[in-house]
């Protein structure tokens, strides 16, 4: 339980940083790599269960726990927003600036997911170590 929760509580803290960059480069019209910053998005991947005496084993030789995983941060595919601004110095010959399709709203929504799901893990490790502590005291 302890493994599965941290796995995710590390995931849910890399989704967050994920976030709050794309939050951060909400206007950012130029990048090292050109164009403009592409929102940024966590591919999560569970990890396999294995049955209970493979679980001891395999916490003894510290192989890699069941859980979940950050597979892969890849970058959104949908085009940027366009602006008429002409002044911009990143503006085409038409005048309009490629901005990052990044929304406030649905970044926040992601953020506070993020948050939720790591509150509820901590809590789920809290809960596990009282258990094993009230186990601990019942065999004194």
């Amino acid at each position: 339980m302890l493994d599965v929760s941290g796995s995710a509580l590390t995931a849910e803290r890399q989704r967050a940083e994920v976030v709050t960059a794309n939050m951060a480069n909400a206007e950012t019209t130029r990048t090292p790599e050109g164009g403009p910053y592409r929102r940024k998005l966590v591919v999560f991947q569970s990890q396999q269960q294995r049955p209970f005496p493979q679980m001891l084993n395999a916490s003894l030789r510290s192989t890699s726990a069941p859980g979940v995983k950050v597979e892969q941060v890849v970058a959104d595919t949908s085009p940027p927003q366009m602006r008429y601004d002409p002044s911009n110095p990143d503006a085409n010959p038409q005048g309009f600036v490629a901005y990052p399709n990044v929304d406030p709203v649905n970044e926040m929504v992601d953020l506070l997911g993020a948050v939720r799901a790591y509150e509820m893990n901590s809590s789920a490790v809290q809960a596990t170590k009282q258990m094993i502590q009230q186990s601990i005291d019942l065999l004194r």
